[in-house]
C-alpha cells in the first residue's frame, strides 16, 4: 500500500450493484461529496465506464471547472477518475454479510506533482471530507437519515 492514500471504509447495507450505480453516475457526484467542493455535472455519459471523461462544476474557493477521466473500473466493484494532476479519487466495493464494504481512497501516488498536494495539505483534509462522503453515500442509498458508521 503506498504512502500517498488515504482512505476510509464504512459498511452500507445495500448491495454493491445499488452502491455502484450512484458512483459511477456523475450527476450523483455532487450529492454524495463530503467536501463541499462538488457543485454539478457539466458533461459526461449517464453511466461511467473505463475511459470515460466528464467535465464537472466545482468550487474551492473560487468557481471552476474539471475534467476527468475513469483510469479504473470493474463493474460494481472499482471505480476511479483521475484529472489533469493525475491523482485518483477510487471506489472500492466488496459484499460482506452485512452489505457492501465501501472503501473510499484519495491516491496521489499516481500524480504529477505529489509534493505540491502534500504541502497544499489536501492528505490531512481529506479523511474527513472522505468520511462525510461515505455517510452521504449511505443515506442516500439506503434512504435513511444520519446514523452511526457500522
Amino acid at each position: 500500500m503506498s504512502e500517498r492514500i488515504v482512505s476510509r471504509s464504512r459498511v452500507i447495507d445495500a448491495t454493491p450493484e445499488a452502491i455502484f450505480s450512484i458512483v459511477a453516475s456523475p450527476a450523483g457526484h455532487a450529492r454524495i461529496d463530503g467536501s463541499g467542493s462538488v457543485r454539478a455535472a457539466v458533461s459526461g455519459p449517464e453511466r461511467l465506464e473505463l475511459g470515460s471523461k466528464f467535465r464537472m462544476d466545482m468550487k474551492m474557493g473560487v468557481p471552476y471547472r474539471i475534467s476527468s477521466t475513469v483510469v479504473e473500473y470493474e463493474e460494481n466493484r472499482l471505480i476511479a477518475w483521475a484529472h489533469l494532476g493525475k491523482h485518483r479519487w477510487r471506489f472500492e466495493l466488496e459484499p460482506v454479510e452485512e452489505g457492501t464494504r465501501v472503501t473510499h481512497s484519495f491516491d496521489w501516488s499516481t500524480a504529477r506533482v505529489p509534493k505540491f498536494i502534500e504541502l497544499a495539505g489536501y492528505p490531512k483534509k481529506h479523511p474527513a471530507n472522505i468520511e462525510r462522503t461515505l455517510a452521504r453515500l449511505d443515506e442516500i442509498v439506503t434512504g435513511e437519515g444520519p446514523r452511526d458508521e457500522k
